[in-house]
């Protein structure tokens, strides 16, 4: 399969798997910016994909910026979007976090997607589980 990619910015770099088998491949900051404690950002990569149809770009975290406080947030491409693709990140963290252009600030995964068709019942069926929610499992 292949994902044509864009340049929209100068300073962008393309994605890259890191290591041969990766599930993900690298996104690159084309901006630098802080990013304040309790604050969200759109950091733009300057690229636009085509991402195939049947298919979708998952955003997701790279684990060294996660240990900082740092987390993606949203992160659905879906195949017919065109436009800039940004990463939404925020910071959970106490310290402000510095993105550098060029820094690596998030990973995409590429998958397929199974749609459904939406049916509007008036009940469901019964499970074990039924309507329990959250911690309804207990933690060990």
């Amino acid at each position: 399969m292949k994902v044509l990619i864009r340049k929209i910015s100068p300073e962008a770099k393309i994605p890259v798997y890191h290591h041969q088998g990766d599930a993900g491949f690298d996104l690159f900051a084309c901006a630098g910016l802080t990013i304040n404690p309790g604050e969200t950002v759109a950091v733009p990569i300057g690229i636009q994909m085509a991402i195939p149809a049947g298919y979708v770009g998952l955003i997701w975290d790279k684990s060294g910026i996660a240990l900082c406080g740092v987390h993606r947030l949203a992160g659905v491409v879906d195949a017919g979007y065109r436009g800039e693709v940004k990463v939404v990140l925020t910071n959970l963290g106490k310290e402000p976090f510095l993105i550098n252009p060029g820094m690596k600030i998030a990973q995409m995964l590429i998958q397929p997607v199974q749609t459904v068709d939406i049916v509007e019942v008036d009940l469901l069926d019964q499970t074990s589980r039924g309507e329990g929610g959250f911690g309804s499992t207990g933690l060990y």
